[in-house]
């Protein structure tokens, strides 16, 4: 039973680490049909965040859409209410460039 415990482990470990490597090059940038790496993730939280910013709010969703063959941000704030009512929801959609 030991030496059972002394090989199954190592092997569940190896597996495990491949699995990880597999999935993380499998995850990689996706490449857009010009050529070009799509990170527009990133590029529309930063747009969220100033988004937010401008209208006094916290960043809720940061999303990129496709609207019409342009790509686009699709960003959600919530802006905070006067005397103590729920905050509102603010939809801003900008051009994700």
């Amino acid at each position: 039973m030991k030496t059972f415990r002394s090989i199954f482990r190592p092997v569940v470990t190896a597996l495990c680490a491949a699995g990880l490597f597999a999935s993380s090059a499998i995850a990689g940038p996706r490449q857009a049909a010009e050529g070009e790496y799509v990170v527009a993730a990133a590029d529309c939280y930063a747009i969220g965040q100033q988004v937010a910013d401008q209208h006094g709010g916290t960043l809720a969703k940061a999303s990129e859409s496709n609207q019409g063959g342009q790509s686009v941000c699709v960003i959600v704030v919530l802006v905070p209410a006067k005397d103590g009512q729920r905050p509102r929801r603010v939809q801003v959609v900008v051009p994700a460039n």
